[in-house]
């Protein structure tokens, strides 16, 4: 392990990571004391009521974290919550440096937790990998921004950017590796949404399955109909799997959401999209974060409501898992909306990770950044 401040800051980075699964509706954070060249703690974010990534390491340094400095992967709260605030316990403890990755943009803390440290004599330095973790932190951070969960969607497709054939059938046009690593952004996410057609046509169970270790809790499956054409039937409504949440309009029939609510799902009505197409997606996103603790969800729905997110500017991730098969005009498209009328007007998307997955291939992209394009 090295001792530069960035090679200790990868350390916590790791450690946060590794809690990932546990940690929400909490930031997934990593902590690591050093004390004299040596680590001498270290600890990540229990489940929510359990103790942050500070304490377990302050814990587990006992009285050597006197006069040691502590590495956060995000600053530390300043307020009393299910726990008392990090901040107090790294003074209480004689923490004389603390260097952290980012400023933490919850309104509870936003800049507090570091005044804090300073007040109580703590030397205080803010940056150290601050790229990384940001990129780490993206869901929960977007989260606290903006007050929507962060919108990743996932879809599996041909060459010729087709998710179905012309009959509809798409299972598998992926492989077993990447049907795998999609089950692991299902368990990356609070969230996973599907729009009526996907749940009539592949009355999917969106579970988190064949994962080892097998994941602490299943991500609450959301189905997007404005209209209330999904009957109670199939997987997506067995509560033993996991919640479901119905969101819907004030046009969908009261017999429709009777049937769900007596089928043990929870409903909600929400206005509707644009020109009183589907739901309202914004409304839903922020509905999902506040109501339900979710920072990200995870979007696997079809052509439809891809497209509407994205003409809504609502996609903060794409993840595409291109196969090698080619399907044909007739097959059903990644995304179906009315695109721009010029190359000029295109939406534009940046390549932030490209992984090969038996042989599929596995494409990231994020919004280009304003200005870039």
């Amino acid at each position: 392990m090295g001792t530069t401040d960035g090679e200790l800051m990868e350390r916590a980075r790791v450690l946060g990571l590794d809690a990932r699964l546990r940690t929400p509706p909490n930031p997934w954070v990593g902590c690591v004391i050093v004390s004299g060249g040596e680590i001498v703690g270290e600890g990540a974010t229990r489940p929510p009521g359990g103790p942050h990534a500070e304490v377990e390491a302050l814990v587990a340094a006992g009285a050597r974290a006197r006069g040691a400095t502590a590495y956060l992967t995000l600053e530390p709260c300043a307020h009393h919550g299910r726990t008392p605030p990090c901040a107090d316990a790294l003074i209480d403890a004689g923490i004389r440096r603390v260097v952290t990755a980012i400023e933490d943009p919850d309104p509870a803390v936003a800049g507090a937790g570091h005044a804090r440290l300073r007040a109580g004599g703590i030397e205080v330095v803010v940056g150290v990998e601050a790229t990384g973790v940001a990129e780490d932190l993206a869901p929960y951070l977007h989260q606290r921004r903006t007050g929507r969960a962060f919108c990743l969607c996932k879809t599996a497709m041909s060459l010729d950017g087709r998710t179905a054939a012309a009959d509809g059938s798409s299972q598998w046009i992926t492989g077993p590796e990447a049907r795998a690593d999609g089950h692991r952004l299902r368990a990356e996410s609070q969230a996973v949404v599907v729009g009526p057609l996907t749940a009539r046509h592949d009355r999917p169970s969106l579970t988190a399955r064949d994962l080892e270790p097998a994941p602490p809790r299943q991500p609450l499956r959301v189905l997007l109909d404005a209209a209330g054409h999904v009957e109670v039937a199939g997987p997506l409504f067995d509560p033993r799997l996991a919640p479901t949440l119905v969101v819907t309009t004030g046009a969908s029939p009261v017999a429709a959401r009777e049937a769900w609510a007596t089928a043990g799902v929870d409903v909600v009505v929400v206005g509707s999209g644009p020109r009183g197409r589907g739901v309202d997606l914004v409304a839903t996103l922020e509905l999902l974060a506040t109501e339900r603790g979710v920072l990200q969800a995870m979007v696997e729905g079809g052509g439809r409501l891809h497209g509407a997110l994205v003409a809504e500017g609502l996609v903060d991730r794409l993840v595409a898992y291109v196969a090698p098969v080619i399907l044909g005009e007739q097959g059903l498209a990644v995304f179906g909306f009315d695109g721009p009328a010029t190359l000029a007007d295109a939406q534009r998307w940046q390549v932030t990770d490209c992984t090969r997955l038996g042989q599929d291939v596995r494409l990231t992209f994020d919004p280009m950044p304003t200005g870039d394009a």
